[in-house]
């Protein structure tokens, strides 16, 4: 899938919501750091893709989607980024159902925590619960950790 940049409004958005560093495309994933923390999945959708939750399967819409998680294992953000950047991987986070299928970057944030990043974005209108308990089934705070940003503004120009 050709990467292209990520659209200067959602780069916007997430600034105002104080996430204003540098946002690494697979290609570049070496560049993320090894530090424990948390990190945000920008994910542009082109197509609707079908992911399982739940045991039930959905679809998200074409779009482009803000997934949080969390690094605090061996390696850090930079090793959690690099399994989430690898294509055909075997399935075992709920994110890896979309990971494939979409263009993807990320966002290193050293020390934070997904539901600190989930609530900061969540606070804007620009960004709604794509998938209700996506990513976030053993969390008891956040409604989902997959976000979605403008649901019902797609336009295909605007999509990798």
């Amino acid at each position: 899938m050709k990467e292209t940049q990520v659209p200067k409004a959602l780069r916007k958005a997430l600034a105002e919501s104080g996430f204003d560093g540098p946002i690494v495309a697979r290609a570049d994933a070496g560049d993320l750091p090894p530090e424990a923390g948390a990190y945000l999945l920008l994910l542009g959708c082109r197509e609707g893709l079908a992911v399982t939750h739940r045991k039930a399967r959905k679809t998200v819409s074409p779009g482009w989607y803000i997934y949080a998680g969390n690094a605090y294992g061996p390696g850090g953000i930079a090793a959690r980024v690099a399994r989430h950047f690898r294509v055909g991987k075997p399935r075992h986070w709920h994110i890896d159902g979309l990971t494939d299928g979409a263009a993807l970057y990320a966002m290193a944030l050293p020390g934070g925590r997904e539901c600190d990043l989930v609530a900061r974005l969540g606070a804007r209108p620009d960004f709604t619960v794509a998938v209700p308990g996506f990513g976030s089934s053993d969390c008891r705070i956040c409604k989902s950790h997959l976000l979605a940003w403008r649901p019902g503004l797609y336009q295909p120009g605007s999509m990798p």
